[in-house]
């Protein structure tokens, strides 16, 4: 079986990617690799910055990698959070605060259209192949649901009524922009 390292520790990240790949190729997280080494996303868009992860671990490590970045572009904020998405409020990954800065920051506004963006950036024997999913919906007024992760609770996705964080594993699997990206992915490994 083929290896593949996925350059994240983001323990809802890998299960959403393995659910896809089914067993066909092993993933392996940086943990598993023994990589501890904090990559600086200093990239302004989700593309440089799955470009710097998945190069980070190829080069250094030599090993076929896919590093990805995703984010909640919205509307009326003129695409932000987007690239700033795990940061928004400050510290990095503080979904609450994330969440509830989107909040106030739309309070009062009616057009609260948005989306999820992921790019991937897979370095496959040193050949450099992008891949890129998302999923229009809107932003919702308060908070629902406890699944998921980051802005799931306040993402409703387009022919819905329940938000992100209201869906299973494999019903947010299904839509996701993360799955829309992966699939490509996978199709493009099932070619090799």
């Amino acid at each position: 079986m083929q290896q593949l390292v996925f350059a994240t520790n983001n323990a809802h990240k890998l299960e959403e990617v393995s659910d896809k790949l089914a067993g066909r190729i092993k993933l392996l997280s940086l943990n598993d690799i023994n990589c501890q080494d904090d990559i600086a996303e200093t990239g302004t868009t989700f593309r440089e910055n799955a470009s710097i992860k998945s190069h980070y671990i190829y080069d250094k490590y030599a090993v076929n990698c896919f590093g990805d970045d995703s984010g909640l572009e919205i509307d009326a904020l003129n695409g932000n959070p987007g690239v700033y998405s795990a940061r928004y409020a400050g510290g990095h990954g503080n979904h609450a605060t994330n969440t509830a800065k989107v909040l106030q920051s739309l309070k009062g506004m009616t057009n609260r259209k948005a989306r999820f963006r992921t790019v991937i950036s897979l370095v496959w024997n040193g050949a450099e192949h992008f891949f890129e999913g998302t999923v229009d919906g809107t932003i919702r007024r308060e908070v629902s649901g406890t699944a998921g992760f980051g802005y799931d609770p306040i993402f409703q996705p387009d022919g819905y009524t329940v938000t992100f964080a209201e869906m299973t594993l494999v019903e947010k699997n299904a839509i996701s922009h993360r799955a829309i990206a992966v699939e490509k992915l996978v199709a493009f490994l099932n070619t090799l």
